[in-house]
């Protein structure tokens, strides 16, 4: 019995871990600062996708697009969810050059199939369609996407059976008659109140979005990933062999991502240790306004405020909600000084946007011409050093220039003479 249980889970691991690559921020406890590429590497950032499935209309339509962002370093993690009716250009044309967001994946896919097959046994469609999905949430996000995940319907809802249902505090009543047929004619699809939820309540709980915004939508969903979380991660459910074997099960058959099992025993563990209450929750919707509805000819679709294709906002917002583990961690203290007042804000309001702790600026016309990292630490702050001299592709200096001072208590300052 324990030989075929070992033999179905090593089947199952292999068919759904099918990624080779371990990103520098998983690959140990302390990373090495010269494998981090710049601000934001020291993040791992995971797409995660929910379709319906083949028996669905549409079932490789990503109904949900959420990025969860790890920070290893703090142990604290974010989910962000992203619109699935944004209107964005498509990495790959194939239904058109500019679709909703949610088509990404199909597009990819079914590119390199040559048609529409909503099966995932092709392991090289579903990378392409990987591809294609995450070029576009990163394009308006801001970020990289280093992961990527594929979950349909039947995986979700056999993943919350498995664990015996998940509980659940809902704030709000949930009431939606477009879905009461699935629910034995009952358009009340929570009462308000701590309750326990089954697959097929909980993945109706996650999918209803007639009734709610698109932010209590996003909230739901991540109430429900932090919920499963809980009770996957329990010592009941890891050291029972059947529930171990049934949650393979489901993934096996039902998910796909582009994870190396490095990797994801590496997630694993970190997960372990944040806190549900260190798992931010983040929307482009309520409270920061920072899309709104439009239509496209027929289709009713979701933009950035600022207009079609503008996510210079939304990058922003993103950035200053995701930083940098590493530079977080240091929070070294950063003294600018630049030769003119419009470089001195900009300086300013790009290092902190970062993550970098900016305790304050001036100007001064006795600069040296170009860029200058001075590191008062004395290699004290490596991550933040490196990034720094990735930043402005120079190496930092031990000593300011004759005839410059920065307040005691900075550890780097930051010159840019013109």
């Amino acid at each position: 019995m324990s030989g075929a249980l070992f033999w179905r889970g090593y089947s199952s691991i292999q068919k759904v871990f099918q990624g080779t690559n371990t990103v520098a921020a998983l690959s140990a406890e302390k990373v090495a600062p010269e494998l981090l590429k710049g601000e934001g590497d020291g993040r791992v950032n995971i797409l995660m996708m929910g379709v319906g499935g083949q028996n669905h209309p549409g079932g490789d339509l990503t109904d949900t697009l959420m990025v969860l962002s790890v920070d290893p370093v703090n142990k604290k993690a974010a989910m962000l969810s992203v619109p699935r009716d944004l209107w964005v250009k498509m990495p790959v044309n194939y239904f058109g050059s500019y679709q909703k967001i949610n088509a990404a994946y199909s597009s990819g896919k079914y590119k390199y199939l040559g048609n529409n097959d909503t099966s995932n046994n092709d392991q090289r469609a579903v990378m392409a369609g990987f591809a294609s999905a995450s070029d576009a949430v990163s394009g308006v996000l801001g970020i990289t996407i280093n992961y990527s995940v594929l979950v349909d319907f039947q995986a979700f809802e056999q993943a919350v059976n498995t664990v015996n249902g998940v509980t659940l505090d809902v704030k709000e009543q949930l009431y939606d008659p477009t879905m009461a047929w699935e629910n034995a004619n009952n358009a009340v699809l929570a009462p308000a109140g701590l309750q326990s939820m089954d697959g097929k309540r909980a993945l109706m709980y996650a999918r209803s979005r007639e009734t709610s915004s698109d932010f209590a939508r996003s909230e739901r969903q991540r109430q429900l990933l932090v919920a499963l979380k809980q009770k996957v991660l329990t010592l009941g459910t890891l050291s029972s062999p059947a529930k171990i074997d049934g949650l393979l099960n489901a993934f096996g058959d039902n998910v796909r991502t582009d994870l190396s099992t490095q990797a994801a025993n590496r997630l694993v563990s970190i997960m372990r240790d944040i806190n549900d209450n260190d798992i931010a929750s983040l929307s482009l919707t309520t409270p920061q306004n920072l899309v709104t509805t439009d239509r496209v000819g027929d289709a009713s679709v979701v933009r950035p405020k600022a207009g079609f294709n503008m996510y210079s906002d939304i990058q922003t917002y993103v950035r200053m909600q995701l930083q940098d583990g590493y530079l977080l961690k240091e929070r070294a203290n950063v003294y600018i000084i630049t030769t003119t007042e419009k470089i001195r804000l900009h300086t300013v309001e790009t290092l902190s946007g970062y993550g970098y702790a900016v305790s304050g600026s001036s100007t001064s016309q006795h600069l040296p011409v170009g860029a200058t990292i001075v590191d008062l630490t004395d290699g004290a702050k490596p991550y933040t050093q490196h990034y720094l001299q990735d930043r402005y592709g120079i190496a930092a200096v031990r000593e300011l220039p004759r005839g410059i001072t920065v307040p005691v208590g900075v550890q780097f300052a930051i010159l840019i003479g013109t």
